[in-house]
């Protein structure tokens, strides 16, 4: 899949300009290894582990687990480790962090052990590209249906990066296209989707650990951001004593953006712009479907960041914002440079 050289050259574009924000006096060594024993790679920043970038033995790609600035793990355990103090073990198929969605021409890649349920399966790794203040991994993947036909391809980049106040971050990009032969793919409308993170139980807005709190980029709070539009959702509390959340940011160049948010009081945290008869229920069912016929691409772009403190403290609005300024940046040059 050569078509993915473009996706992953303008992410590695994109990293340093928001890794750039690092303090020079204090830049962050990051190095990518493989550790055979949990059968994955990892990203580690100066020899502490960040991320885990797990595909195999797996439905579909996810990142477990990830460590957050103030050096508590920032999503829940399960179904990964069973068993965890304070954790439900609802929703097998939240796995950490991880891109998939409910219905692509009927095939349900959101849930896991269902008879039309399909399978992500990683089959090109690109590769890894480290420098001091980022790294990177690329993969192209396939979406398979039950009966292991191809539906579609997904060529997709992670980036990692540290910024400025020590906030840690993932950039997601990636890009669909139907496979050869599949003359077009349809996302359902569906709620269930599509890029999305389980936070720590802490991070909860209910439940018996639960402290958290959670608000989006119009500033509705807690219950009132799902289903609601926004370019971004944030999510905080105390882990291990210490203050600490999660933002997910929507690329204004984006399907739909601002997309809607199946952001949940039990944790779950997603950017969905299909689900739009689910979000806005006056909506008739199918408003929300999308086609890519054959020979199109749909590119989405997302960013993770892992902060200290509340949002407010971290400056989630401004931290969006230059987000924005950078990848439009990076693209006007690689624009130049073509």
């Amino acid at each position: 899949m050569n078509r993915f050289a473009n996706s992953l050259a303008c992410l590695l574009m994109a990293g340093p300009a928001a890794s750039a924000q690092a303090d020079e006096n204090h830049t962050p060594q990051f190095t990518i290894q493989q550790n055979h024993e949990e059968n994955r790679e990892e990203v580690l920043i100066n020899g502490a582990l960040f991320v885990g970038y797990n595909t195999a033995d797996t439905p579909k790609p996810y990142l477990y687990p990830i460590i957050g600035p103030t050096g508590a793990n920032m999503t829940r355990h399960f179904p990964m480790r069973q068993g965890v103090e304070g954790e439900k073990s609802d929703h097998l198929h939240h796995t950490s962090l991880w891109f998939a969605h409910g219905s692509l021409n009927g095939t349900d890649f959101w849930h896991i052990g269902r008879n039309n349920s399909g399978t992500i399966q990683t089959v090109t790794d690109v590769g890894s590209r480290q420098a001091a203040p980022s790294a990177s991994i690329g993969a192209s993947a396939l979406w398979l249906d039950p009966q292991r036909t191809p539906i579609a391809d997904a060529d997709t980049a992670y980036g990692f990066s540290v910024l400025a106040d020590g906030s840690r971050v993932i950039d997601y990009k990636t890009r669909i296209t139907p496979a050869d032969g599949v003359e077009r793919v349809v996302f359902g409308d569906t709620k269930e989707g599509t890029m999305a993170i389980r936070v720590h139980p802490a991070l909860r807005l209910k439940g018996d650990v639960a402290t958290g709190q959670c608000i989006n980029s119009n500033g509705q709070t807690n219950d009132d951001c799902w289903g609601k539009r926004a370019a971004w959702v944030a999510y905080w509390g105390e882990i291990d004593g210490a203050t600490c959340g999660i933002a997910v940011f929507d690329h204004p160049a984006n399907l739909r953006h601002p997309s809607w948010w199946h952001a949940r009081d039990y944790g779950l945290v997603a950017s969905n712009p299909f689900g739009v008869s689910d979000f806005e229920r006056r909506r008739p069912r199918g408003d929300g479907e999308y086609t890519l016929e054959a020979g199109q691409a749909l590119e989405l772009s997302y960013r993770f960041v892992f902060f200290a403190g509340t949002a407010e403290e971290a400056d989630i609005a401004g931290k969006y914002a230059a987000w924005v300024r950078e990848t439009a940046k990076a693209a006007e040059e690689t624009t130049d440079e073509q």
